[in-house]
């Protein structure tokens, strides 16, 4: 039996490092000197007491990652070594190196604190989340917008619209709360919370259009930015070229500026955030302060008063303009607060990510919520809807005042023509209302250039972080280019200049306005799948769901994901389409590519509680005809071994079917169970690459028979298992030896007692190519250690791999194998490639032709059902069935209509029916002869002396006797005559299935395997099959 390690012929994703996601994985090749311990219990001891240093990653830039003793090493009996000392090692020494060859992520598992001397910069809750997350929900929107907003909702209803915005960003920040604690936070943000909670298929396409929306979105805000810096330039006349060229003059400018500041590290982008913050502090502080400031009549002819209750008042109820709705307003808003993804971004450039993000976030919706709040309330009692900015229009006895604004009438204003003619000033019409508010009006410029700018540095930060960790991954190749860290912080500067050309050309060329809704809708879709990450992993009740941050709720990010969804639709319908369009789009593209990542998903999570929950439902359903469908439990040993065996197999079962390929591991416990454990994944994982939609089972046992025993009674679960052993012919069975041939006899009666179906195929070539799959095993092995040993010899040493262990001379080694491999003689080859050709048969399309199904016995309907089964697939659509009964002389016309009547109300179409009734006659001397010659061996030539044939017979019971062969004369002639019949109307065919012999258990071994060896001597593959006599077809509906 091969012996090779459990990801021996695993493909390997070259540039995705598994260590820094997945729970610790210890591949213990070697183990060398363990010293027990005097432990915290008094006396020596292998066993070691809890410590976090067994739970790191074997990637793990501390150096070291402790080894626990294998419960092996606890079990078996120990050795001592001449100092007293237990053998095993205590630590194992990492590489220090990715998969990719580039250093790995710092270990944040690990209690060893960074090294500060390498110059890292890490921030803080403060500066790394709160800051950016307040710097990117104040935008514009509160300078500019916010009094627009409040004047066509009034703040009754302008209350509802901040707060459902802080409703659905509360919920996420909760939701992103409890993912981010439950373990380790590494760089990617958004991308890396989806991604590790729902698994690459959301997290790939979901990452893709994050980082793109960000990218966009740093275009969005610098040309906002621009268009103030032109209007000013426009009000002193300082037009460079025209308004939209010195918009993309001044907002190119600005990017380049930006690319500086964030290439030059996160330290300077962070000094410059602070800058910004204390910029739009004051300016906020500016608007509170303007509204206690006595205002001028100027300002009150522009329907700006001191505080009032009466405008407080007028101003409550909405009073919604050109077209405007509740909806429509929100939508105008809502962008505003999707910035609170800002901290999150950076999830791997903050010390603490675990506490960082769920008390900066949060607190920062808080703070701008509450913010825009009082700002809005502030303004909402100071300044009316409409107003002239004409200081003369005052209020004029005689003169009625009734108008839009009637609060400004008790003031001594007059506006009444504003419901005439449209007005330029009020709440409702201009959008500098915070300018005129204020105390000094140049501030809420600088405030406004402030809101810009961060959110614009932010996002430029943002898209390439994100991006870069998505790229690490190695989800889309094609991008891999991006991955590569530059400095002491790892900065993705491939990342900023393809963020910094994405965003000079929506400047230049773009038409943002367009291009808005589908950025906000994108940030949406990543906040919805946040939301939905949060309740999938709370609803599959994952022991490995244990979030530190306890204050959510599942059905509450429920909620928040169907509310993301909703407020897409509301902001813009066809963005929303066309945002669900292209993440699907890229979800199937990642789940066709399938790669090689496992994070250990929710979903993975959700499909195993859902086939828990089917199995049981199933088991509570009693069997039914109707849906029967065979079960393949197929002993194909290894499942490279036998694969015609396999293919044949899976074709009865496809994807509609359970398919169990099993292997018994015979000898001693020990060896057995080191054999098995080892090629356990590596079968499975073969079955899955190869698109065999099959599942391995292998038992170790000190008998080959006790083994197929085991898999018989125990496989499967529920009613999902097994009911039809399916098994290779035994070709040597006339030189197996007498064990060989019970134990396979054996496994026949056992199936039979067991009440399974069983099926028995026959190739001529034979079906076993282990010793060819042995063969290119060693080959690989001889490769992977020459490329081994070429490495160790570069000038820089090569890197470290799985194959510098100690080890002598190591081309002696290579050398040793190749020549094992050597090329065989002649006519080894041909017969290997003759093999090799028939193993591939049942995989390729059939060419046309016939299965011949020879349906002697009524089984039950088995026979008949499998070859029915093999028609509806692609593979064998081009073979008709034929159908071969055994009739009765002088009836063939009667057997044949019974037949075609009984097909018929069986649905099952054939091309012809043929009834044989010669089977009677008595087979060829010829065929006898190659029958007695087969047996001649195993038989016992009893003496005519009783009492010596007595002894003859308890001496070799296995034999056959005389007496046998007589009792089952006619049994025998008949398989005999059967393969003639088979030799003449078959010999043509793509495959033939015949009806098992059945052997009572008193006829001996030998002669129940030459009935069914002489039977399918010298013809196409052939499949007999015995069903468990049990209905397996119906015509009832």
């Amino acid at each position: 039996m091969e012996r090779s390690r459990s990801n021996g012929g695993e493909h390997v994703n070259d540039a995705y490092d598994p260590t820094l996601d997945e729970p610790p994985h210890y591949e213990e090749t070697s183990r060398a000197v363990r010293p027990s311990v005097v432990s915290a219990f008094g006396h020596d001891t292998l066993d070691r007491v809890p410590n976090i240093d067994f739970y790191r990653n074997a990637g793990s830039v501390s150096g070291h990652r402790a080894v626990r003793p294998s419960l092996q090493e606890l079990h078996e009996v120990f050795q001592k070594v001449s100092n007293g000392a237990i053998s095993v090692p205590d630590t194992v020494e990492d590489d220090g190196e990715g998969s990719n060859g580039t250093p790995s992520d710092p270990d944040l598992e690990s209690a060893v604190p960074i090294d500060t001397n390498k110059g890292g910069v890490k921030f803080g809750w403060i500066r790394g989340v709160l800051v950016r997350c307040m710097l990117n929900i104040w935008g514009v929107m509160l300078f500019i917008r916010l009094s627009w907003i409040f004047g066509h909702a009034g703040w009754g209803l302008g209350i509802v619209v901040i707060l459902l915005s802080c409703v659905v960003t509360t919920i996420t920040g909760l939701s992103m709360s409890a993912i981010c604690t439950n373990g380790v936070v590494r760089g990617g943000g958004a991308y890396y919370l989806i991604s590790r909670s729902l698994g690459p298929e959301f997290g790939g396409s979901i990452g893709l259009i994050f980082a793109f929306a960000n990218a966009v979105a740093v275009a969005m805000y610098v040309v906002g930015f621009a268009e103030t810096v032109v209007e000013l330039l426009k009000d002193n006349a300082a037009i460079m070229v025209d308004e939209i060229n010195d918009i993309r003059i001044v907002g190119c400018i600005t990017v380049v500026l930006l690319l500086a500041i964030s290439v030059a590290g996160m330290e300077w982008e962070a000094k410059a955030q602070i800058v910004l913050l204390i910029i739009l502090l004051a300016a906020i502080v500016n608007v509170f302060v303007g509204t206690f400031i006595p205002v001028t009549d100027s300002k009150k002819s522009r329907g700006i008063f001191n505080y009032d209750s009466k405008i407080f008042l007028e101003n409550f109820a909405p009073d919604f303009r050109e077209g405007q709705n509740f909806f429509s307003v929100f939508a105008i808003f809502f962008p505003a607060a999707t910035g609170i993804l800002a901290g999150a971004n950076i999830s791997g450039d903050l010390r603490d990510p675990q506490a960082a993000i769920p008390k900066g976030t949060l607190l920062a919706i808080l703070i701008t919520g509450i913010t825009y709040l009082a700002v809005a309330l502030c303004v909402s009692a100071t300044v009316v809807r409409d107003a002239t900015g004409n200081v003369n229009d005052t209020v004029t006895p005689g003169v009625p005042c009734t108008g839009p604004a009637v609060a400004a009438c008790e003031l001594g204003y007059n506006f009444s023509s504003c419901a005439e003619t449209k007005c330029e000033f009020g709440l409702v019409h201009n959008v500098q209302v915070m300018t005129m508010v204020s105390g000094f009006g140049p501030l809420i410029i600088a405030g406004t250039f402030s809101a810009t700018l961060s959110s614009a540095l932010a996002s430029l930060v943002s898209a390439p972080k994100v991006f870069q960790a998505l790229c690490k991954d190695n989800i889309y190749k094609i991008l891999h280019f991006f991955a590569k860290g530059h400095g002491k912080n790892n900065e993705p500067i491939r990342g900023y200049v393809l963020t910094f050309i994405i965003s000079v050309a929506f400047i230049l060329v773009g038409n943002l306005n367009t291009i808005a809704p589908i950025i906000s809708n994108f940030f949406l879709a990543s906040y919805a799948l946040i939301n939905f990450s949060c309740f999938h992993a709370s609803y599959a009740k994952s022991p490995g769901w244990r979030p530190a941050y306890k204050y959510y709720n599942m059905w509450l990010s429920l909620l928040g994901a169907l509310l993301c969804c909703v407020v897409m639709f509301v902001i813009n319908w066809w963005a929303a389409l066309l945002t669900y369009g292209i993440e699907i789009l890229l979800y199937i593209y990642v789940t066709v590519k399938k790669p090689d990542v496992n994070w250990g998903s929710s979903t993975q999570a959700v499909t195993f509680v859902s086939a828990v929950g089917n199995a049981l439902s199933l088991s509570g359903v009693e069997d039914h005809v109707k849906n029967f469908r065979p079960q393949i439990l197929a002993l194909t040993g290894g499942a490279r071994n036998r694969p015609a065996l396999l293919d044949l197999a899976h074709s009865f079962s496809k994807n509609f079917g359970l398919c169990l390929t099993c292997e018994v591991f015979v000898g001693p416990r020990s060896e057995a169970l080191e054999e098995m454990n080892s090629g356990m994944e590596r079968n499975q994982l073969w079955l899955r690459k190869t698109k065999r939609k099959a599942f391995y089972a292998a038992v170790a046992c000190e008998e080959f028979r006790q083994g197929a025993e085991s898999l018989l009674q125990a496989s499967g679960l529920g009613r999902m298992k097994p009911n039809t052993l399916m098994i290779g012919f035994k070709r040597n069975w006339r030189t197996a030896g007498t064990e060989g041939v019970q134990t396979y006899v054996g496994i026949l009666h056992d199936a039979f007692d067991f009440e399974y179906g069983t099926l028995i195929l026959r190739m001529d070539q034979g079906l076993d190519v282990s010793h060819l799959v042995e063969a290119e095993e060693e080959m690989l092995k001889a490769a992977k250690e020459q490329q081994a040993l070429d490495s160790e010899m570069m000038p820089n040493g090569g890197k470290r791999g799985l194959f510098r262990k100690s080890r002598k001379s190591s081309q002696q080694v290579l050398t040793t194998r190749v020549s094992v491999c050597g090329p065989p003689p002649p006519q080894v080859a041909k017969m290997n490639e003759k093999l090799l050709e028939a193993s591939a048969q049942f995989k390729k399309k059939q060419p046309k032709g016939t299965i011949d199904v020879w349906w002697l016995f009524d089984d039950g309907g088995l026979t008949l059902l499998l070859p029915y089964i093999l028609t509806t697939r692609k593979k064998w659509k081009d073979s008709k069935l034929r159908i071969f009964i055994a009739g009765q002389p002088g009836r063939s016309d009667l057997d044949k209509q019974e037949m075609k009547s009984l097909l018929q109300k069986f649905r099952i179409n054939c091309t012809d029916i043929n009834v044989i009734d010669d089977f009677h006659i008595q087979p060829r001397v010829d065929s006898l002869k190659k029958l007695d010659d087969m047996i001649e061996p195993f038989r016992l030539h009893e003496s005519t002396d009783s009492a010596r044939a007595e002894a003859m017979r308890k001496a070799h019971p296995w034999k056959i006797t005389d007496e046998e062969l007589s009792t089952f004369e006619e049994k025998t002639n008949l398989q005999v005559r059967l393969n003639e019949l088979l030799q003449e109307n078959s010999k043509s065919a793509n495959l033939i299935i015949v009806s098992m012999p059945i052997a009572r258990k008193d006829v001996s071994d030998f002669l129940y395997m030459a009935w069914m060896d002489i039977l399918t001597k010298d013809l196409p593959p052939t499949l007999l099959i015995r069903g468990n006599h049990k209905s397996v077809l119906t015509f009832y509906s």
